[in-house]
């Protein structure tokens, strides 16, 4: 280094106001100790002492100045230009005008000219210029584009750049926003130079963009497949849209879809057979559409029989369930046990599928379902012991609860038992006999109850609330007073309200790892007036199903598994849950259970499951996030018991970078704001150079000793007062 070239400076980073104190402390201590040394009759010791003490006090006024030293070094390299360069997905997207030829170059083509080298020739002699690519990849986010983590590089280098040039769609979709970093490089004072591309109008495409396909089905069972397709096209456009199952079409339907709108709709499936099968979502593409790899969608659908074992618990044979018993007696993959009390005969029901006494624990688990209907925990029906064990059921088996009541107003009696957690709404205990009309009653679907499955009796949306306008209507329901928090409402009273609103009378709630469901009216059999069991017994097998969806993921003997989201995709957390019996069906309360999951990549991966709590009844539980997209397969070990179960878990990919979606050029023109830099032409790489070139010359690297601060001066004049106050003992002073 050349030494003529550094600048020395000792500075003093005081205020007016500290000058004068500390001249005023100068002066009294001059005054003071020339009057105490002619006191002395001019003794040569107390003079040294009072020059010991002016030395001293010199010092403090020093310290309150903050005396610098400061060194000034030239830049030793030229500072750096940072050109960052989107090299994600969503940069293929081919929306930039190319000129004359007409046809239009991807983002990716349009900022080629950038990254050469040679472009910025005209910056060399006086900065570095680093050209350098972003967009995150990582087995736990997949692909993506992260503006904020590329910008905040660059803002925490030691030395950080002069300037900064972002070429970039500005299609973020990962990491925290951008402006955090552009904050940083603002204190910096780092401009970023912001080059958008790519058009903020959407491409003409249709897409489909949701093809919602469950992880299982019931063999002869039919589901529906809710779909939608988008459209991005300035005009209606009439499509075929064709449903393949293991690359067989087997339906086709004509679609229109509006000019810059989507549709919903839904496709039904009704699997003859047990197994694996391939389901695809297929959208003709048309003259002029720009992305072609978005009109379709596929999904893995495993069809099992059905083996679904409901337990019906009832007081009295009312007629809601008379026709629901049969109907479920007569269904084959149903197979319904009833427990009927008659507590004014002093005796139970009986026949085929009545039950003598409450199921033993063992057989307890057995039950997908419970309903219970106008039945309480009273004398002569359930015990609270019963009630508790209901309430384990479901919260730890994962099995369904339907709260039916009725006119007796037996379920009132809830109160203050196991299951008054699990009710999901709030009764009126003035009215427990309900309310009751000579004009039939209806129920209006909520915004909620018109998309759920639950409540869907035809395949159309408009045909289901037609249906539903046109159901019998009830001459009862509960007296209910509100939903309780955290629960929803599928359906209200089309007319009849308390203080909190319409009297909700379907609801549902989650509990533990069970679904619980009321419904407030037990006159849903009128449904069946002029088509039997069509709607009535449509609405109560789709509920009894839905409960007991998550059971069914994957079962053996005396082990179960299941999981939530049953379609997950790559990143997400799966919360595992199992059931583990021991072999005289007793749920197991200890033990050694492991998940082992094997990747599609062929990686293995353990998971330990613990006790779900103290009081588990046979749950055990963990977490495992899925890194991959594809199959993995899955076997669940219970080691004490020597048990296990296989099965396979289908991961969707989550495709973040997607081509055809529209630029985001405010996302830069921001970061450019914040940073107090500018955005710039993409056509125009000579504006952008003239303006780096414009920047002041960068700061030189300064050095600083704090003197006052230094231990060095606090030594020396911690020594000089040390030797003051010993002159002042030797001369007789103190």
């Amino acid at each position: 280094m050349d030494e003529s070239t550094v600048q020395r400076s000792l500075v003093m980073v005081t205020n007016p106001w500290m000058v004068t104190l500390s001249v005023l402390m100068v002066v009294a201590t001059v005054v003071l100790g020339f009057w105490a040394w002619r006191r002395s009759g001019w003794l040569r010791s107390i003079g040294l002492l009072e020059l010991l003490r002016l030395l001293c006090v010199l010092l403090v006024a020093l310290t309150l100045n903050q005396p610098e030293w400061r060194e000034r070094f030239p830049p030793q390299v030229n500072p750096e230009v940072a050109v960052l360069w989107d090299g994600s997905g969503s940069m293929e997207t081919r929306d930039v005008a190319a000129g004359g030829n007409g046809q239009a170059k991807s983002r990716k083509e349009a900022v080629a000219g950038w990254i050469a080298p040679a472009s910025w020739k005209e910056l060399g002699e006086r900065y570095r210029v680093t050209v350098q690519p972003f967009s995150a990849k990582t087995e736990e986010a997949g692909h993506g584009t992260d503006l904020n983590a590329a910008l905040e590089s660059v803002a925490e280098r030691t030395i950080p750049p002069a300037a900064v040039v972002l070429l970039s769609d500005g299609d973020w979709n990962l990491g925290a926003p951008p402006d955090r970093a552009a904050t940083k490089l603002r204190l910096r004072e780092t401009p970023v130079f912001a080059v958008p591309v790519g058009s903020e109008v959407p491409l003409p495409d249709l897409a489909v963009t949701r093809f919602d396909v469950p992880a299982f089905a019931v063999q002869g069972k039919a589901v529906r497949l809710p779909y939608e397709v988008k459209s991005t096209l300035p005009r209606d456009q009439t499509v075929q849209v064709r449903f393949l199952v293991d690359d067989l079409e087997v339906a086709s339907e004509a679609v229109v879809i509006p000019a810059m709108g989507s549709v919903d709709l839904g496709q039904t499936f009704r699997p003859d057979k047990e197994g694996d099968y391939r389901l695809k979502l297929d959208v003709t593409g048309i003259e002029g559409e720009a992305v072609l790899e978005n009109n379709f969608r596929s999904a893995k659908l495993a069809v099992r029989p059905e083996e679904l074992k409901v337990l019906v618990i009832e007081s009295y044979p009312r007629w809601e369930y008379r026709y629901l018993r049969n109907a479920l007696d007569r269904d084959p993959g149903v197979e319904v046990s009833c427990l009927l009390y008659h507590p004014s005969l002093g005796k139970m029901g009986e026949g085929k599928g009545y039950l003598k006494v409450f199921p033993a624990d063992e057989d307890l688990v057995d039950y997908d379902v419970v309903l219970l209907g106008d039945v309480g925990v009273t004398d002569g029906q359930l015990t609270p012991n019963e009630a508790e064990r209901i309430a384990k059921l479901v919260r730890n088996q994962a099995s369904g609860l339907i709260f039916l009541p009725g006119l007796r107003g037996n379920q009132q009696t809830f109160k203050d038992t196991p299951l008054e957690e699990l009710y999901p709404v709030v009764l009126d205990p003035s009215q427990p006999r309900g309310w009751g009309s000579v004009v039939p009653g209806r129920m209006q679907l909520t915004e909620l109850g018109q998309r759920s499955l639950l409540t869907r009796l035809e395949d159309s949306d408009e045909s289901n609330l037609s249906v539903w306008d046109a159901l019998p209507g009830f001459q009862w329901y509960a007296p209910i007073v509100r939903a309780k928090a955290g629960t929803e409402i599928l359906a209200r009273h089309g007319t009849d309200q308390t203080d909190f609103g319409r009297v909700p009378l379907i609801v549902t709630k989650t509990y533990g790892a069970g679904k619980v469901l009321l419904m407030g009216t037990d006159g849903a059999w009128r449904w069946r007036k002029g088509v039997e069991d069509k709607y009535h017994y449509r609405f109560w097998g789709q509920v009894a199903r839905w409960m007991a969806y998550q059971r069914n993921m994957a079962q053996g003997e005396r082990m179960r598994l299941f999981y939530t989201p049953d379609r997950p995709k790559t990143g997400d957390t799966l919360s595992l849950n199992a059931n583990v019996m021991s072999p005289g069906g007793e749920p197991l309360q200890e033990a050694n259970v492991q998940v082992e999951f094997v990747t599609p990549s062929g990686a293995t991966d353990r998971v330990r499951l613990v006790p779900a709590g103290e009081d588990s009844w046979g749950l055990f539980s963990g977490s495992f996030t899925a890194a991959e997209a594809g199959e993995y397969k899955v076997r669940l070990t219970c080691v004490d018991e020597g048990e296990s179960l296989e099965t396979t878990l289908l991961v969707e990919g989550d495709v973040r970078e997607k081509t055809g979606q529209p630029a985001r050029p405010a996302v830069l023109d921001e970061i450019a704001r914040i940073t107090r830099g500018k955005v710039m032409d993409a056509s125009k790489l000579t504006e952008v150079v003239a303006a780096i070139q414009s920047l002041p010359e960068p700061p030189p690297m300064e050095h600083r000793i704090r003197i006052w601060s230094h231990w060095g001066w606090m030594l020396t004049l911690f020594l000089l007062l040390t030797a003051f106050w010993i002159g002042r003992k030797s001369a007789g002073q103190v």
